[in-house]
């Protein structure tokens, strides 16, 4: 048996967009379920936004977002969350850094850690920050 944690990452209006762009990043398939497909319309402006969506990847990478509908408060925040995103290898990470990277803020530019070979910081264009790194033998958490 196994368990997976997975990032949601809430959105208002940009779940598509977001999720088009990860799968550009990491590959894989995306599903989108709109509210119109769910038959939970509540406002018909609404009516294609996603009320559910995911992007699963052979890699292992999965992240799911939909759009909070404007009934319901919403406030990005600062900070709120990041997604850790771990490779075996400088190249993988990298490759992924230099696709997330676009139209990003970098945070902390990809580079040499203390605690691992490479590790960075951004906040995507989607204002989702990202902690990228590749993992280190020393911390490696093992079972």
């Amino acid at each position: 048996m196994s368990v997976n944690a997975v990032p949601h990452l809430n959105f208002r209006g940009e779940a598509r967009a977001a999720l088009t762009f990860y799968q550009s990043v990491f590959g894989g398939d995306a599903v989108v379920i709109t509210y119109k497909d769910a038959g939970n319309v509540q406002d018909p402006s609404e009516a294609d936004q996603v009320m559910w969506g995911q992007v699963a990847a052979g890699s292992g990478f999965r992240v799911m977002a939909y759009d909070v509908p404007s009934r319901l408060p919403y406030n990005q925040g600062e900070n709120a969350f990041f997604v850790s995103l771990r490779g075996e290898t400088t190249e993988e990470v990298t490759a992924y850094w230099d696709k997330l990277s676009d139209g990003a803020a970098v945070v902390r530019p990809l580079g040499p850690a203390q605690w691992a070979p490479v590790h960075g910081m951004l906040k995507d264009r989607f204002g989702v920050t990202w902690v990228v790194d590749v993992v280190s033998e020393v911390w490696q958490v093992r079972p």
